[in-house]
C-alpha cells in the first residue's frame, strides 16, 4: 500500500536527467542571412519580379509587399501610392453587386431552393430532443 508513496519521494529526491541530449554547446549564430529566398515549395522557384532588389521596386521589406501583394477586388482601387490602404471612402468605390448568375442570399434564388419551413411536429421533435417522438 505505501510503495506508491516510498517510490515517489524516492523519485522526487533523486537527480533529473533530461531525455534530450544536446550535440555541442548552445550558440548564437554570428551572422544569419535575411535575404529574401524563395519557397522551397514554390512553382516556379523564383521571388516574384516585383520583390526582387535587383530591379526598380518599391518594395524594400516584405511588409511592404505584403501590403500590396494579392489585393484584388474594391480594395485593389484603395491602394494608392501615398494613402496605403483604405485611401479612398467605401462611397467612391461604387455599388456592390453580385455578378451575373451569383446570389448572395439563398432567399434571391428562385423558391425551390428556400428553406422549407418546419412543421409543428419537427418542432416538437427538436424542443424535446425526440422525447416526444416515442410517447
Amino acid at each position: 500500500m505505501f510503495t506508491t508513496r516510498v517510490l515517489r519521494q524516492a523519485a522526487q529526491h533523486a537527480e533529473r536527467v533530461p531525455s534530450i541530449k544536446f550535440v555541442g554547446k548552445r550558440t548564437i549564430p554570428a551572422s544569419i542571412d535575411h535575404t529574401p529566398k524563395p519557397h522551397p515549395a514554390s512553382p516556379t522557384h523564383s521571388l516574384p519580379a516585383s520583390f526582387t532588389s535587383g530591379s526598380q521596386s518599391s518594395h524594400n521589406s516584405f511588409s511592404s509587399y505584403r501590403d500590396h501583394a494579392q489585393q484584388f477586388g474594391p480594395l485593389r482601387k484603395t491602394i494608392k501610392a501615398n494613402g496605403g490602404v483604405g485611401g479612398s471612402a467605401g462611397s467612391e468605390l461604387g455599388p456592390v453587386a453580385p455578378p451575373k448568375g451569383y446570389f448572395f442570399d439563398r432567399n434571391e434564388l428562385p423558391s425551390r431552393f428556400h428553406r422549407a419551413p418546419l412543421t409543428m411536429a419537427e418542432i416538437e421533435a427538436i424542443e424535446t430532443g425526440g422525447a416526444a417522438a416515442f410517447a
